[in-house]
C-alpha cells in the first residue's frame, strides 16, 4: 500500500470520527467533520494527480 492509500483509510476514519453523534458533541454542528472532509477531497486529487 502507497502513503497515499494510507492516507486516505486514515482521513476517512477520522472523519466517520468527527461526526456529531453524541450529545455533547451536536452544539459543534459539522465544523469538525467539513474540515475533515476538506482534507480528505484533496488529499485524494493529489493521490490521483500522482502527487503522493
Amino acid at each position: 500500500m502507497g502513503l497515499g492509500t494510507i492516507l486516505i483509510i486514515i482521513l476517512i476514519l477520522a472523519l466517520i470520527g468527527a461526526l456529531p453523534t453524541w450529545g455533547y458533541s451536536r452544539s459543534y454542528g459539522y465544523f469538525p467533520s467539513g474540515i475533515l472532509g476538506a482534507v480528505l477531497v484533496v488529499v485524494i486529487i493529489l493521490a490521483l494527480m500522482g502527487s503522493i
